[in-house]
């Protein structure tokens, strides 16, 4: 059994690798967004510095808002990452990358152990890409990690009106994410911020969303889906290409993120789309509309929890004891039983 050690908050964890431990996570947790929060703002992207460490910066965020571009080495399915983390992993309430870097390394109930910055990026990969991880220290990983970095603490100095470049690190550092006692910083930022304020910034994940007033309803949530939702992601739920390219998602079906994923759990879709959805009108729903267009997307076959060892209820058993659909009927047929394929080639 292969062990990890980890210093978070002055204290070392040893942990067993994530595929050997249950999901022990009923549901993702989420925060109550506060109106009056102040989000940070990193640096526009022209400002990233010459030489290798903003190559490799540079490189994240082409990496990240084209993860098409690694489709059959690491992705497996038609979405980018920036579908989910959008404006470019910047948008507040939309998990931005740099609230995640701050926040990382941190326990993690869906695998059971601490997980580094990368670890976490790969579990996307994984999950959300229907994919396959890079290797850890990968200059796939690195760059993502890099991009991540250089928004949160360029976002932190502007904040407090920072002169100066933002400090390079080594990949080895990079990968490891901020909340760690021995994570460099710009004395004045440890002078304002202690690291659990760092690890929890406003605008972090999907807003936790107010519980419906009746219980989701698929049947409901199709009609706000005809009405809100299919103009840009299609009738089929397959999205909209131009030029043979995804150029919006599909949210269920072959090329969709997987059971694995934290956007099946019908909380998080929830959160994420009355916040951020649709496009560029995000808060048009109501919080009804929002549980029961969640609950309709994710009432569709998509493909299979790569944790599935052949055993359905087990896996449902194990892994899935929270708001979703897996292992369970709908229209005449148990979800995950005729699931597609995990990491396919594309075609």
């Amino acid at each position: 059994m292969k062990l990890f050690n980890y210093l978070v908050a002055g204290v070392f964890i040893s942990s067993v690798s994530a595929a050997e431990l249950p999901d022990r996570q009923a549901q993702i947790p989420a925060i109550a967004k506060d109106p009056a929060a102040q989000y940070l703002q990193p640096s526009d992207l022209s400002a990233i510095p010459q030489g290798e460490f903003g190559d490799k910066v540079r490189l994240g965020y082409q990496i990240f808002v084209n993860t098409q571009q690694l489709r059959d080495k690491y992705v497996g399915n038609e979405l980018n990452c920036v579908n989910c983390h959008m404006n470019a992993g910047n948008k507040a309430n939309a998990s931005p990358l740099w609230a995640a870097y701050m926040a990382y390394p941190a326990y993690r109930k869906k695998n059971d152990k601490v997980n580094s910055y990368q670890e976490r990026i790969q579990g996307c990969f994984t999950y959300s890409m229907n994919g396959k991880a890079p290797a850890s220290g990968s200059k796939e990983l690195v760059a993502i990690s890099a991009y991540s970095y250089w928004l949160a603490i360029s976002g932190l100095m502007n904040q407090l009106a920072i002169d100066g470049k933002v400090a390079e690190l080594s990949d080895i550092e990079l990968v490891k994410g901020g909340n760690r006692e021995d994570f460099p910083l710009p004395a004045e930022v440890k002078a304002m911020f202690d690291q659990k304020a760092l690890s929890s910034l406003a605008g972090r994940g999907f807003p936790k969303l107010e519980a419906p007033e009746q219980a989701y309803s698929t049947e409901r949530g199709e009609i706000v889906y005809q009405a809100h939702c299919q103009a840009c992601h299609g009738a089929d739920g397959q999205g909209i290409k131009m030029a043979n390219v995804s150029a919006l998602p599909p949210l269920w079906g072959p090329q969709s993120y997987n059971w694995g994923a934290g956007m099946h759990r019908v909380n998080t879709a929830a959160n994420f789309i009355y916040e951020n959805m649709p496009l560029g009108k995000s808060i048009r729903l109501t919080v009804q509309q929002a549980w029961d267009v969640a609950a309709f997307v994710n009432a569709h076959e998509r493909p299979q929890d790569p944790r599935l060892k052949g055993d359905l209820p087990q896996t449902q058993k194990s892994y899935h004891q929270h708001d979703g659909f897996y292992g369970k009927q709908q229209l005449g047929t148990v979800l995950g039983a005729d699931a597609y394929p995990n990491f396919p080639a594309a075609k």
